[in-house]
């Protein structure tokens, strides 16, 4: 099995603190349970509704493959068991900067998805797997790592955005 670079159980305490910016994406502030992570996240929100108050499960990977070998960098469309299988929101994105924060201890993270922007700060000690330009899955999934969850199927998403 794949070893995750990061995982944890996150609850979103706000959504857009900024203010809405774009109609179909909202940026989540979220703390971790676990680690005693911050976060900003970007979301879909028009495919993966996100709610505040909402626990969801996080996890930050190098490889979809379950046996943790390297992603190729090519969609192969093959009947395999990846690790998104486990997930209901996936993006695939690079890590473009890591720092060492200002003064408080704390390190910084921050990753680009086609354009979906996360930002990860916490204990410098859990950042010593990354390394810049390092390509990263982010994979997501409601109601903490027990595996339930409140979201849409992919087939009602399909459907609410035909009828849209």
């Amino acid at each position: 099995m794949a070893e995750f670079l990061f995982e944890d159980i996150f609850k979103i305490e706000k959504l857009n603190p900024d203010g809405k910016k774009f109609d179909r994406v909202s940026r989540i502030e979220a703390k971790s349970e676990k680690f005693d992570m911050f976060m900003h996240l970007d979301v879909n929100t028009d495919v993966y509704p996100m709610k505040e108050g909402e626990n969801f499960s996080m996890a930050l990977s190098s490889t979809l493959n379950e046996d943790g070998t390297p992603d190729t960098g090519y969609y192969t469309p093959v009947n395999r068991k990846t690790l998104a299988d486990n997930y209901e929101y996936v993006m695939q994105g690079k890590l473009y900067r890591i720092s060492e924060g200002s003064g408080h201890g704390k390190a910084e993270i921050d990753a680009s998805f086609g354009g979906l922007l996360m930002m990860l700060k916490g204990d410098p000690s859990y950042f010593k797997k990354y390394e810049l330009d390092q390509r990263l899955f982010l994979l997501i999934r409601k109601g903490g790592d027990d595996g339930s969850s409140k979201a849409l199927s992919q087939y009602e998403v399909i459907i609410k955005l035909s009828v849209v």
